[in-house]
């Protein structure tokens, strides 16, 4: 057993650097679930592969202690919403880590109309602003259960719990303005009167040439 005070890292990285279609799908996922830096995305991997690690495991083994294990990691799966009532140890293979990022507070106050954007939600994690089950929630990687994306909402002595807050409304996409448009259509409209009147005046100095 290793030294209780010394920290270890959680996740595993990737075997190789500089893959152009691995560093895009991160951006991707960076851009979509608003993570802080990469290693976020790392953690949930680990976690994920270890789920269907365990689930490929307990397949093989038909012991008393491998069913207990294998009741525990689908209930496990089940709360926080990744699999369904009726669902096997073959589909914990199937899961994605799309549907692991869905799972996070942070992602789950967007799609619950809670922040406009992933970086709000993470502002409003990070300042204590959020609490589930009466207990505040300052880690916006945390994936949460069921019951607690159901019982998700605002500290009751925060200025965010008023529904009217300005931070908390969805603002419209402002609309256009037309004018600017216009200005360009009369600058078209201006050039084109302009065109002629010139050809007009190149044709009056060949006929003052001839009077001569």
């Amino acid at each position: 057993m290793g030294d209780p005070g010394r920290h270890r890292r959680k996740y595993r990285g990737p075997p190789h650097p500089w893959i152009r279609q691995r560093i895009e799908e991160e951006n991707i996922l960076r851009k979509e679930y608003g993570p802080k830096n990469k290693r976020e995305i790392y953690k949930i991997e680990s976690l994920l592969s270890k789920f269907k690690g365990e689930a490929k495991r307990l397949v093989a083994v038909h012991t008393k202690q491998a069913e207990l294990e294998k009741k525990h990691l689908l209930d496990k799966l089940k709360n926080l919403k990744l699999l369904t009532a009726e669902s096997g140890l073959a589909d914990v293979l199937a899961i994605s880590l799309k549907d692991l990022m869905e799972r996070r507070v942070q992602t789950l106050l967007v799609r619950r109309g809670m922040a406009r954007t992933v970086k709000q939600a993470r502002q409003f994690i990070t300042h204590k602003h959020i609490l589930s089950k009466g207990k505040p929630i300052t880690s916006p990687s945390t994936l949460l259960t069921g019951d607690q994306e159901n019982s998700l909402g605002f500290v009751p002595t925060s200025a965010l719990a008023n529904p009217s807050h300005p931070e908390r409304e969805i603002r419209k996409e402002e609309a256009k303005e037309e004018k600017p448009k216009k200005k360009k259509k009369e600058s078209k409209e201006k050039k084109e009167e302009r065109r002629p009147k010139k050809d007009k005046k190149q044709e009056q100095k060949p006929e003052e040439g001839k009077k001569e």
